[in-house]
């Protein structure tokens, strides 16, 4: 059991879904780079329902490397569960690391982390220079939501450009595990827990292999899942929305008041009668899709079911 020898002074928590043809390159290169700080470590993969090879290159790796622990997934659960998972798994008692296995996160900047992780530091995170890859509509998405985060987070301060890929110290890790939302938006909960932090520019590179499992769709769920999570000005807007269509409605009612008093009345046109049915009616539907959306977090956050469930869990052979 790994609990018979003492813990690493380094975990890197690396969550799979689909990976296996990169997992080979990804893992010789991660083993290259940490073998470079001279600390223990162990590398803990989280397989979150894959549904090709994935487990079974990460067996074979664990069966080649004893500092490889791996977990399965029940199912499918997403990448912030399984990246959950993994925190909750790791045993580095100096700081955990995490990083995704597509190797766009090079894992040679690894080294500057651990270069940053000096006392008084408890996260360094990564902060990308560039997007090699990524399209000119992803690239701009990505700086809106992050200038949008940086506009609306309470009093919570998420830097733009950056990733999961980190270094955290036990004592903040402990503190994130503390917080267990089932719409977890990792990004926002690194930032919420706070603690000095330092960011390591790096240049982000293309998949080694494989497809992204985030279309553009899922991304715009990611991005909602973040706004809701952190902040409630949707709520707000709704409700700033509101009341400036009453003013304009008591305003133009007003207006038909005095015009039917001095001039006489006259049959109002069709259109417009209809513009003003279907703006308020899209006003309405949109503020109860806010309430909606908010009121399912609730929903789910009452049922109270657990973050995941392991199929498997195999810990490291044994420590360095």
């Amino acid at each position: 059991m790994s609990e018979s020898f003492p813990p690493p002074s380094f975990s890197v928590v690396v969550p799979c879904f689909n990976e296996a043809a990169s997992l080979d390159a990804f893992h010789g290169r991660l083993g290259a780079v940490m073998a470079t700080l001279g600390r223990s470590f162990e590398v803990v993969y989280v397989d979150d329902g894959s549904r090709d090879a994935t487990f079974s290159v990460l067996t074979r790796l664990r069966a080649s490397d004893p500092r490889v622990a791996l977990a399965r997934l029940s199912r499918n659960f997403g990448k912030e569960i399984a990246l959950t998972a993994g925190l909750d798994l790791a045993r580095g008692q100096d700081a955990v690391i995490v990083i995704d296995a597509d190797l766009q996160d090079p894992p040679e900047v690894i080294a500057d982390l651990a270069a940053a992780f000096t006392d008084g530091i408890d996260m360094v995170y990564t902060q990308r220079r560039a997007r090699v890859g990524d399209t000119a509509l992803k690239r701009l998405t990505a700086h809106l939501f992050y200038r949008v985060m940086k506009h609306l987070g309470d009093r919570v301060v998420m830097p733009p450009d950056t990733g999961d890929f980190r270094l955290i110290s036990r004592r903040a890790l402990d503190a994130l595990l503390r917080l267990r939302e089932r719409h977890r938006f990792m990004k926002g909960l690194f930032a919420w827990i706070g603690f000095p932090s330092v960011a390591v520019l790096y240049d982000r590179a293309p998949r080694e292999g494989g497809r992204s499992s985030f279309n553009y769709w899922s991304l715009w769920n990611f991005a909602l899942e973040g706004i809701t999570s952190f902040t409630v000005w949707p709520l707000k807007v709704a409700t700033y929305l509101g009341l400036l269509v009453s003013a304009l409605s008591v305003l133009y009612g007003g207006k038909i008041v005095v015009q039917t008093m001095f001039f006489g009345t006259h049959v109002p046109g069709y259109p417009s009668l209809m513009s003003v049915i279907l703006f308020l009616g899209g006003v309405q539907l949109m503020t109860l899709g806010l309430i909606g959306e908010y009121l399912g977090r609730i929903f789910n956050e009452t049922k109270d079911r657990p973050l995941y469930l392991l199929q498997d869990h195999l810990p490291p052979r044994h420590a360095d």
